[in-house]
């Protein structure tokens, strides 16, 4: 299950993880055609892909939402926590308490309500795969995103402490970290913006959301068995380790 799966890296991380063969449980709240077009192409490549409408932010509605998930595919085995919402630059000057907890309900909240739901059959099962979208923005700490740095920063203490408690179970719990990746919500943004970002990426260029589809989908894998409570940064060496 991918949440927020209907663009952007959500949709690339989906489309990955089809390609390799699992089913996937395409979740997104508002755009349900882009949402169908995914799943389209998902199709048209050989793969299987089912839409779920569902606000992850809403308890009753994630609960609703994983249980539709498994009437339509038996059982959830590796859950991508993607779904995001808007990351406006404020001053701290101006920065209210509302605005951090919006960040959180994405970003703690919502891993929180879809762990619990998700985590129970993986235990019954001994396996498990949970793969959070998180930032590079934990590491840079841009300026006027406090809120949505604090917020990132406190998923990824989600995962170093998952990791810890579900790994008895045959669970890993690992954190990809794009840096800024050129999406479909960037549109408008001036290409000099761009130019100027990637003029201080060692790799020289832009990322795609295809690299952070693959970052996934190999976490995803049993290839990645003994990988857990990692971050895995696809920025192009922006920061370093």
């Amino acid at each position: 299950m991918v949440t927020g799966a209907s663009r952007g890296l959500g949709a690339a991380v989906s489309a990955a993880l089809a390609r390799d063969g699992l089913n996937v449980a395409l979740n997104y709240r508002r755009d349900s055609a882009a949402a169908t077009s995914l799943r389209e192409r998902v199709t048209a490549a050989g793969g299987r892909a089912e839409l779920f409408r569902a606000d992850i932010t809403d308890e009753d509605d994630v609960g609703r939402l994983c249980d539709s998930v498994r009437e339509t595919f038996g059982a959830i085995d590796v859950l991508v926590l993607n779904a995001t919402g808007p990351q406006p630059d404020i001053p701290v000057e101006e920065l209210r308490w509302a605005d951090v907890l919006a960040q959180l309900e994405f970003f703690v909240k919502s891993p929180l309500l879809l762990v619990r739901k998700v985590v129970p059959g993986m235990k019954e099962r001994g396996y498990g795969r949970i793969v959070h979208i998180g930032s590079d923005v934990v590491h840079l700490g841009p300026p006027k995103s406090s809120a949505y740095v604090a917020a990132k920063s406190a998923q990824l203490g989600l995962a170093h402490s998952w990791a810890r408690e579900f790994g008895p179970h045959g669970i890993t719990v690992n954190f990809v970290a794009p840096g800024w990746i050129p999406t479909d919500r960037h549109h408008g943004i001036p290409a000099s913006l761009m130019e100027e970002y990637a003029r201080d990426v060692p790799l020289g260029r832009l990322g795609s959301p295809s690299d952070i589809g693959e970052a996934v989908a190999f976490l995803a894998s049993d290839r990645a068995a003994f990988i857990t409570g990692q971050t895995l940064t696809v920025n192009g060496g922006t920061t370093l380790s």
